[in-house]
């Protein structure tokens, strides 16, 4: 029982929290919907107002103006103030100020800016205080309307006798007047004077009046003197100071609306700026509204809310309360047949008709009971198959343990058996993880490096490099570490512990085919070098040895062939053959001497601008005949347009004799031997491509290697020495370029080689 009033409660309170939070949700949303609505129309008032104030305030001035803009055209005015009559030009101003009540003060000035006469008590001839004003007018030649600070004194001396002695005028003696200039030309445009009409606006209510007359009593108008609100403006029997973040604004000519606090009490205002006929703040035009007015309706709007809430929370309740009972009925229900079911008792259902998920839930319950009730009669019949399962695996376990143990065993024998071979070879190796660490230095490593095991393994090779003086591989290491998919195996020439070295790197795969390590193969070669010296010397000292005679031979048979006209056939088949065997045993004597002054850095080159196509063009001359013995055609097809190279010109026809005659040898007869060009950035690359058999995977290391021949039956029989590749190989690399080889498409064999482009003088 005491769940299920848990279960009532907690719908009980979730159904009232969501209608607590709607009615919430709602309240708030109408309360801002008010706010909102009342803030907008505040704001529109304010704008009405201010506007209506600002028109009003303009009005004047323009009355004025148009007033007095008629009379200064008439020309018994313009004749009379040219004739200074003073008393007829009094006369006149006093007649304007009855049509004008509102203004105080009508002047005459001449064009000098003397005052000429006036409508009320004056002093003549004497200069007038807004002189600067009438000067701007009488300049630009048409009337001028502004707000000017006047003195008490200015006052008093035109005759308002209530500004003598500081009356009616402020703490700074300046009063606040609205000022229309109207000037005065004769009939030839000459300027005569200036009508100078002034309205005291600083204690004026006309305005103030007009507005609230308009808009009710709650509308506060002032016009400001510089920074003071005049007395009683805005219910405030003393002067107020305009609040200094809104005083900052106007003097800088910008207007403020908002919010501000003047005496005590928050106001929305708007204060625009007054400024002189020189631009300066004197003032400002103000419209208020008090908050306070619009609270009442925003009160009562509240007090409607907070009573429907009320009400709605009472409802909520006791439709929360309602619907609580309603559901928890058919799960207390439910509830006991599953207290039954939990006692053991699997054959019993529960008995819930609904047609709703509770119904659903039900149904779902029962079945749940009899797959439960299934399963339980199941379970006990295959405890005992599980028992005899769990003994089979059992002895299962030993056994796999046993294989595990013979497994292990086998390992640790072969793991001894490679460490064995690794420890007896005679040729370094040293192994590094994707990091760089060593973890493999056998002992021939260790020799041939002077170093000891402890001070090598576990160690990244960059600390240890310089003890072994094996730098060199770490640049090596590291490329490969970065490329990883595309590291491949490398041949390094190394020179440590006063050894000559050569070291292959191969990258260490995974299982995954990831990048693991790199393995280091060294084998000291500096004896194979000393004899490889060795070799080449005496190669090169009977090569020159040899080639002096060779050649008086070959000139004696060329000079018997060339006069073998009483030899036999067979006499002269021998000559031929001698003569073609010295030239043979001749070109073998230049390649080797060629080899040998490219290793001892003897051979020169006269490095030179030629064209691609003229070098292509004279090899092929060269080999015409050749070409024609064996069947071959020839065909050059390098464009005449490509631009110059920078090389030796008589090298790099070697070169490309070199390639010409081995794609027309080793081609069958009636095949196309062909020679292109074409330029790759920096260089011009230029290939030849025969018909020949395809070269052998195999055999493709051997070919730029000295005194290597490819074994293929076809090749064998055309003869060679071995070297012409050889040799091309290193004139190209001294040109700073490169050979290499590549397959034909649809057969054949193509030979490329590089030179740079020449790009001015060297």
């Amino acid at each position: 029982m005491k769940s299920l009033l848990a279960i009532r409660t907690k719908i009980f309170l979730a159904i009232l929290l969501i209608l607590l939070v709607s009615y919430s949700f709602l309240v708030v949303i109408t309360i801002r919907t008010i706010d909102s609505s009342l803030e907008g129309e505040l704001s529109r008032k304010l704008a009405e107002q201010v506007r209506y104030a600002k028109d009003q305030y303009t009005n004047r001035a323009e009355q004025i103006q148009y007033s007095l803009m008629h009379p200064a055209s008439a020309p018994p005015v313009r004749e009379r103030m040219a004739a200074r009559d003073t008393p007829w030009l009094r006369d006149a101003a006093r007649r304007w100020m009855t049509i004008l009540p509102f203004v105080e003060l009508i002047v005459f000035v001449d064009s000098r800016g003397t005052v000429i006469a006036g409508g009320n008590q004056y002093r003549r001839d004497r200069t007038f205080e807004l002189t600067p004003v009438v000067e701007r007018a009488l300049r630009e030649r048409r009337p001028l309307v502004s707000t000017e600070l006047v003195t008490a004194d200015f006052l008093c001396g035109e005759g308002l006798v209530n500004y003598c002695r500081g009356g009616g005028a402020g703490k700074t003696g300046e009063v606040m007047m609205l000022t229309v200039v109207v000037p005065v030309m004769d009939a030839k445009g000459a300027m005569v004077g200036a009508f100078v009409a002034g309205d005291i606006i600083e204690t004026d209510t006309g305005i103030p009046s007009q507005v609230q007359e308009v808009f009710g009593r709650q509308v506060y108008v002032a016009i400001t003197h510089k920074e003071i609100i005049p007395p009683d403006s805005f219910g405030k029997s003393g002067s107020q100071p305009i609040p200094a973040r809104i005083l900052e604004g106007l003097r800088q000519g910008f207007p403020f609306r908002g919010d501000a606090e003047i005496g005590g009490k928050v106001y929305t205002a708007a204060f625009d700026p007054l400024t002189n006929s020189r631009g300066d703040f004197v003032g400002a035009l103000a419209v208020a509204l008090s908050r306070e007015d619009f609270k009442g309706a925003l009160q009562g709007s509240l007090g409607n809310i907070v009573a429907s809430a009320i009400l709605g929370l009472v409802l909520s309740f006791v439709t929360a309360y309602w619907v609580s009972l309603r559901l928890t009925k058919p799960v207390r229900e439910l509830a006991d047949g599953v207290r039954r079911i939990e006692e053991g008792e699997l054959q019993q259902r529960v008995a819930v008709i609904s047609s709703d998920e509770i119904g659903e839930l039900a149904e779902a319950f029962n079945r749940m009971a009899a797959a439960i009730d299934e399963r339980d009669r199941t379970i006990r019949t295959k405890a005992h198959d599980l028992e005899n399962l769990n003994l089979k695996l059992t002895d299962m376990n030993e056994l796999l343990e046993r294989r595990v143990d013979e497994r292990t065993a086998a390992l640790q024998v072969e793991m001894g058996r490679l460490e064995a071979i690794l420890t007896s070879m005679a040729e370094g190796v040293a192994v590094t993880d994707r990091d760089g660490r060593v973890i493999l230095f056998n002992p021939a490593a260790q020799q041939l490096f002077e170093m000891v095991p402890h001070r090598v393994v576990g160690r990244p090779i960059l600390d240890i490099c310089n003890q072994g003086e094996f730098c060199r591989l770490v640049e090596h290491i590291t490329s490969m570490g970065e490329n990883r998919g595309l590291a491949t195996v490398r041949e390094v020439d190394l020179d440590a512990r006063g050894k000559k070295l050569k070291v292959t790197l191969a990258p260490l795969v995974d299982g995954d085919g990831h990048f693991a390590g790199v393995v280091m193969s060294i084998r000291d070669v500096t004896a194979e070098e000393e004899v490889d010296r060795m070799k080449t010397e005496f190669i090169s000292t009977v090569s020159h040895e040899l080639k002096t005679p060779l050649t008086s031979i070959k000139g004696s048979l060329q000079l018997i062939v060339d006069k073998s006209r009483g030899f036999a056939d067979v006499e002269k088949e021998l000559l031929s053959v001698c003569l073609r065997n010295t030239e043979r045993l001749i070109r073998l004597v230049n390649d080797i001497l060629d080899i040998a002054k490219i290793e001892s850095g003897k051979m020169e080159f006269a490095l030179s601008p030629h064209s691609p196509a003229e070098l292509v063009e004279w090899s092929v001359r060269e080999l015409g005949g050749f070409a024609r013995e064996h069947g071959v055609t020839v065909v050059n097809e390098v464009s005449a347009d490509l631009p110059a190279i920078y090389g030796d010109g008589d090298r790099l026809g070697q070169v490309l004799t070199n390639l010409i005659a081995n794609a027309v040898k080793f081609s069958p007869r009636g095949a196309v031997v062909t020679i292109s060009a074409e330029q790759s950035d920096n260089f011009v690359a230029v290939s030849v491509k025969d018909r020949g058999r395809e070269i052998q995977w195999a055999d493709r290391g051997k070919l730029f290697k000295r005194f290597q021949q490819i074994d293929s039956g076809d090749r064998r029989q055309h003869g060679g020495t071995g070297l012409g590749l050889a040799i091309c190989k290193e004139i190209v690399e001294r040109h700073h370029g490169r050979i290499f080889y590549s397959e034909g498409i649809g057969g054949g064999n193509v030979f490329t080689f590089t030179v740079p482009i020449h790009e001015g003088e060297p």
